[in-house]
């Protein structure tokens, strides 16, 4: 793996460093996944012969210039899309499957406080944190799905943070829930994915911690304001998405201001796709 600091871009002693060693390792293919300017750019210094990228509008920021086939995407989903990429290199892609390993140094670490919470089942795991302020969902609705998770199926909600803002989102969320949701303590990435695959059900808005959930092979409720779950969704059957009322979510080139369409998803909602999975649980 080769990790690099932020802002490298911006740096000429930076990119000369990324440059050697991405020639040290001396790629045949890049696939650039993510089409922005700063990827191509990476894609293009480590010398592969074959850069695989996205075409317009999905390469953004003259990405597309960089890349030696450039792929027009067809797909709605992103991970269809992405699979797409693989065309140029003769590969079909099947039905996706999500292998995430459970390391034996993550489970001894939430075995260790997971006991501490005695919890009477496999709990609900809310995670009231997103990378944008328009994906985030109001702590009190939270709360309210807790609270009906509790005296419908006797469902704790085991809240989920990362950062001092999301442990005083997660703290509230409690607090309101008339002890029917608890704090988790604070977890690394690949102990968050051991949390998700103990959960019974996963509850968040879009963004990392759930899509992980989902590649656990946890059901997910997935709550989509600015964006599509049909773009970006949880992916597979197993899992709902609500979503607010046609007409509610932004233009596109808004997504990351929107302040309305997150608050027209209300909690009777989220309760009522959290029980219907719950539900499906209980019949397999």
């Amino acid at each position: 793996m080769i990790s690099l600091r932020r802002h490298w871009l911006t740096s000429p002693a930076s990119v000369l460093d990324v440059r050697k060693r991405l020639s040290n390792f001396s790629p045949d293919v890049t696939i650039d996944a993510q089409g922005l300017f700063k990827s191509g750019v990476l894609s293009w210094l480590s010398g592969a012969g074959m850069r695989i990228g996205y075409a317009a509008p999905e390469a953004r920021e003259g990405s597309a210039f960089f890349s030696t086939h450039r792929i027009t995407a067809t797909a709605a989903h992103v991970v269809d899309r992405h699979l797409e990429l693989l065309a140029p290199l003769g590969i079909t892609a099947g039905e996706p499957r999500f292998q995430m390993p459970r390391p034996e140094e993550p489970r001894r670490s939430v075995d260790a406080w997971w006991k501490t919470l005695a919890l009477p089942d496999a709990p609900a795991v809310m995670n009231p944190g997103a990378g944008w302020t328009s994906k985030l969902w109001p702590t009190e609705r939270f709360a309210a799905v807790a609270r009906q998770l509790g005296r419908r199926h006797g469902l704790v909600s085991l809240v989920v943070w990362g950062g001092a803002s999301e442990r005083e989102a997660a703290e509230r969320i409690v607090a309101a829930s008339e002890g029917e949701a608890v704090l988790a303590p604070a977890t690394s990435l690949p102990e968050l994915a051991e949390v998700a695959a103990r959960a019974r059900v996963f509850l968040s808005s879009d963004t990392g911690p759930l899509h992980l959930a989902a590649a656990m092979g946890t059901p997910c409720v997935g709550l989509f304001g600015p964006v599509p779950a049909s773009r970006n969704g949880p992916y597979g059957s197993q899992h709902i998405a609500v979503e607010p009322p046609a007409g509610i979510r932004p233009a596109w080139k808004d997504r990351k201001r929107d302040t309305q369409s997150m608050r027209a998803i209300d909690a009777d909602r989220v309760v009522a796709a959290t029980s219907q999975l719950i539900s499906r649980l209980a019949a397999a």
